[in-house]
């Protein structure tokens, strides 16, 4: 069952590795120290009563806050882990390395919203990201500044007044 508490409610945005100073690479040193940060960010969110998240399963920072969650999972069963898909088979032309790990991650969530049937461009995304920070209070972010679609959803957050907590490449 998907769970509506939004004041309970954290996801996640942030940067494809197109944009990351390491690119694809996650076990460069950079990468890693991003993703005990994070891990720290997730359980101090779990700490203040944060239960449920939202990860909207793209390439990058996504696929790293929810193999995060799940990780945290072990030790703190309660929470659970939402996808919120742009569109089905959103990863149909990725490298299949990158397939084989979402494929992973999506069989251990505890639910999916799939917002279009069909990628019909950037709007799938926008509206994917709209429906993650209409249903949450707080947004854990990866973000360097620049112009594109993670500054859009940080303004689209800030406007919701959502609680926003910003790391940095």
């Amino acid at each position: 069952m998907i769970t509506n508490q939004k004041n309970y409610t954290c996801c996640f945005t942030g940067h494809r590795p197109q944009k990351l100073p390491w690119g694809f690479n996650e076990r460069h040193p950079q990468c890693e120290n991003l993703k005990k940060r994070l891990a720290v960010e997730i359980e101090n969110a779990i700490k203040e009563g944060y239960h449920t998240f939202w990860c909207g399963m793209a390439l990058g920072f996504d696929l790293m806050c929810a193999e995060a969650v799940l990780k945290l999972k072990k030790h703190y069963p309660k929470i659970k882990l939402f996808g919120a898909l742009p569109c089905k088979n959103q990863e149909k032309k990725w490298h299949l390395i990158w397939q084989e790990r979402y494929q992973q991650i999506l069989a251990q969530l505890d639910g999916v919203r799939c917002i279009f049937d069909e990628y019909n461009g950037a709007e799938c995304m926008h509206e994917r990201n709209q429906f993650m920070i209409n249903a949450s209070s707080l947004v854990v972010a990866l973000f360097d500044g620049k112009a594109g679609g993670t500054k859009k959803t940080l303004e689209f957050a800030k406007k919701k007044g959502c609680k926003i907590v910003v790391l940095t490449p």
